[in-house]
């Protein structure tokens, strides 16, 4: 097995070689993140920062969300009182986390929560809602996320004045109810309503220094969707469909309005973009016999089955609990798996091709060598 500190060295050469390269099938090594404390039953990976600051939920004794980064490892984030259930959505460079608190696994009564470290505090809520969501924090401190919930949902963001709700509508009246991601940049991603047309969701981009809100563009043949992830740069990912039917990830390049529909892995009839980097990488979701896991590489998409030591005993591909919910900048994936048997977050640090042709010639640690175009 690899040490932490040779895994650290093969990520900073992924980081420092700047602009990820399409040119061959990347590899990647699979670490698990394992689980909080000894008595949890399973952990979850459910995104990471630009930096490569991962977050998730780790389930049982503990029911704590986490933190985790290649040089520090598992983090435990200390739980809000009187909610029984944490997990941590988003995380920034400056130590902090955010995500939510609720009193059952499936999320009931939900509290936004902020960890400042390991410290948590409740996200401030209007006079009158009790109920809120937090989903991912800049390295600004703006989190975003949403209050309420049903018809009085509304998207919102937290800053240095507390809580705001996005009130602005597109031209054509659709206003947003969930924040899911933003960046540096202030841009925000999310979903909501068209009071026009019930029947479908609505990918929307809402802007915090211009105030404007627009529409994510649908594939075509499709009339909405929802945006999940959104890169430093301003590549957003989702899904698009027709009135809620369907779904097919996409990859909108904001910079130039460039739109591109995300080839399906294998053996998969739908899918879903979660998370996007500056390089134009992607990874989702996909749907078939089983949830499927892929990278979009800008040019192919693969099963991140695929991209891994075939004797890890990983499975990410005939199992439904697999996921891909995040990438950061130097190529780092975050999702969940199956690890002999057991349901664990992991993390998939991607080896630069240099240091995959070294890795192979001194320790072999891929049975199967690149395969070039």
């Amino acid at each position: 097995m690899l040490s932490t500190r040779v895994i650290a060295a093969v990520a900073g050469a992924a980081l420092a070689s700047g602009a990820l390269s399409a040119s061959a099938q990347p590899e990647y090594i699979i670490i698990d993140l394992g689980v909080v404390d000894p008595g949890d039953a399973f952990s979850q990976g459910v995104g990471i920062s630009p930096s490569g600051v991962a977050v998730g939920r780790s389930l049982g004794a503990s029911n704590a969300g986490f933190t985790w980064t290649l040089s520090g490892g598992l983090v435990q984030l200390d739980n809000l009182p009187g909610r029984t259930f944490h997990q941590a959505n988003g995380a920034n460079s400056a130590g902090q986390a955010v995500g939510t608190a609720t009193t059952t696994v499936f999320g009931s009564a939900p509290l936004p929560v902020i960890w400042n470290g390991t410290t948590s505090s409740q996200l401030a809520l209007p006079a009158g809602e009790g109920a809120g969501r937090a989903w991912d924090i800049n390295n600004n401190g703006v989190a975003v996320g949403s209050v309420g919930g049903g018809v009085t949902q509304f998207a919102s963001y937290w800053d240095t004045n507390g809580h705001n709700t996005i009130t602005a509508t597109t031209a054509g009246g659709a206003y947003m109810v969930e924040a899911y991601d933003i960046n540096d940049a202030g841009q925000i991603v999310g979903h909501g309503i068209d009071p026009n047309n019930l029947a479908r969701n609505v990918a929307l981009m809402y802007d915090l220094t211009t105030g404007v809100l627009e529409e994510v563009p649908a594939l075509a043949g499709d009339n909405g969707g929802i945006a999940f992830g959104l890169s430093e740069s301003g590549v957003v990912t989702g899904s698009s469909s027709f009135n809620q039917s369907g779904g097919l990830a996409f990859a909108w390049d904001t910079t130039n309005d460039g739109l591109t529909e995300i080839p399906l892995p294998p053996a998969a009839s739908s899918a879903s973009g979660r998370g996007a980097n500056s390089s134009g990488w992607v990874v989702g979701n996909a749907g078939g016999q089983f949830a499927v896991p892929w990278l979009f590489d800008g040019t192919d998409t693969y099963s991140i089955q695929e991209l891994i030591d075939p004797n890890s005993g990983w499975d990410l591909a005939m199992n439904t609990s697999s996921s891909a919910l995040g990438i950061s900048e130097d190529g780092t994936i975050v999702g969940t798996g199956l690890i002999n048997g057991q349901t664990h977050a992991y993390a998939a640090v991607l080896v630069p091709a240099p240091a995959s042709a070294t890795l192979l010639a001194t320790g072999g640690l891929f049975a199967a060598r690149r395969r070039r175009k």
